[in-house]
């Protein structure tokens, strides 16, 4: 499958690097969605949540879907760990 990226996504990206500090690419979304710690699909229904460690207390949430094989990105956001889910390390 390939990937989409919508115009907020991107914006978004370059927000949470600029204001926060934070570096999110679109490689670490791609891994998040590839290789998810967790994944919702009840809260934001029709659209996915993967959820990947971004550090040792957050993690990054992916919101997307997937239509006719291609994951459109929607957005993604920095979150607390503990507020989601509990993983090890």
């Amino acid at each position: 499958m390939r990937f989409s990226y919508k115009k907020h996504v991107v914006k978004k990206i370059k927000f949470l690097k600029q204001q926060s500090n934070i570096n999110i690419s679109k490689i670490i979304i791609e891994k998040t969605i590839s290789n998810p710690l967790d994944v919702d699909t009840e809260t934001d229904k029709p659209r996915i949540i993967a959820s990947a460690k971004l550090d040792d207390d957050h993690v990054l949430r992916v919101v997307y879907k997937v239509k006719n094989d291609i994951i459109i990105v929607i957005t993604c956001y920095p979150a607390k760990k503990r507020r989601y889910f509990k993983y090890e390390n």
